[in-house]
């Protein structure tokens, strides 16, 4: 039976999906809990990037949470939302989907994360968020 939690968003748009490869496992074959992290990091910035109107760059995993294994072959969806906005930084939560064997209705919620972003000038000095 699934969780009520392990359901697409409705009415929202992923900030990104990408599918989960053999290039992606660690040596046992199980996909890098490391990789997971790079995705989620890059669908965060994705909107922080939007909400801020320009560069940002990482400077906290504030919370990480493993729920649920990737497999090779998974459609890993990533959805973003603003959670915080200060004068200079962003925090963003990133929730991420598996569709296993790409069928959209054996979907599992597989990792949910909290991250800050600071938003950056040419000089990569930190710079106000116009709100």
């Amino acid at each position: 039976m699934s969780d009520s939690l392990d359901v697409l968003p409705k009415n929202a748009q992923p900030a990104i999906r990408v599918l989960a490869m053999p290039a992606d496992t660690n040596a046992l074959g199980d996909i890098f809990g490391g990789w997971l992290m790079s995705q989620v990091d890059i669908a965060g910035s994705v909107i922080a990037y939007e909400k801020t109107k320009g560069r940002v760059v990482t400077v906290a995993v504030n919370q990480f949470q493993f729920i649920k294994p990737i497999y090779v072959g998974d459609l890993v969806s990533l959805y973003s939302e603003v959670s915080k906005i200060g004068n200079t930084s962003i925090t963003i939560i990133v929730t991420a989907f598996a569709e296993r064997g790409r069928n959209i209705h054996e979907c599992q919620r597989v990792a949910e994360a909290n991250l800050t972003y600071v938003a950056i000038d040419e000089n990569r000095k930190p710079r106000s968020i116009k709100k």
